[in-house]
């Protein structure tokens, strides 16, 4: 069973709140997204499954998904990025301008297997639309620091296969790379289109 552990304690103070905002009323948004003002997010030279560069300037003017997992997890990671591209599937179908403002990423937390083409394959998985990041052991690191994301390598099973515990957060982002607020996966597709639909304009 893959091992998904919560944020810091610190910083799962915020998610909380933000979560609890997100639930309320998505036809009347509120007068600030719940993550307004949140050091989340930052600059990052990461790789493409055609092995070009990708930073996070790159995506300017976007709203930007963004979701750290890896691709061998045997759970949580394909379920919440399965709702994401359908939450996204349905935005598109009540609201296309909306959808076409959004960029949905997947950046690995296991380099080691998460090569360029497998990351790649596991985004497109999904949805054409999401892209696919690696790096180096040390771009991931920084990449996760600058979003708050945990992760750590478990124990190395019988064939050499191993877990990675690590936080499961889905972020969105603003158009000038502004953190507005965690999606939740965890309700199901509908939900997340709506609480996409509630911040993007």
């Amino acid at each position: 069973m893959n091992r998904i552990n919560k944020p810091s304690a610190t910083f799962a103070i915020l998610i909380a709140g933000a979560i609890a905002l997100a639930g309320c009323n998505a036809a009347t948004p509120a007068a600030e997204p719940p993550l307004a003002g949140a050091a989340i997010g930052g600059d990052f030279a990461l790789t493409a499954s055609d092995g070009r560069t990708v930073k996070w300037g790159d995506f300017a003017g976007k709203y930007r998904v963004v979701y750290f997992g890896y691709a061998f997890c045997p759970d949580v990671c394909p379920t919440d990025m399965q709702r994401v591209a359908q939450g996204l599937k349905v935005l598109k179908a009540s609201d296309p301008a909306k959808a076409a403002k959004i960029q949905p990423i997947f950046i690995t937390i296991d380099p080691e297997r998460d090569t360029p083409a497998v990351v790649g394959e596991f985004a497109a998985a999904f949805s054409p639309d999401i892209i696919g990041l690696t790096g180096t052991p040390e771009q991931i690191a920084a990449a996760a620091k600058a979003f708050k994301v945990f992760y750590a390598k478990g124990e190395v099973v019988e064939g050499g296969g191993y877990l990675v515990d690590h936080s499961a957060i889905t972020y969105l982002f603003g158009p000038k790379g502004e953190p507005l607020a965690t999606l939740p996966t965890d309700q199901g597709a509908d939900a997340v289109a709506a609480e996409l639909g509630r911040w993007v304009n």
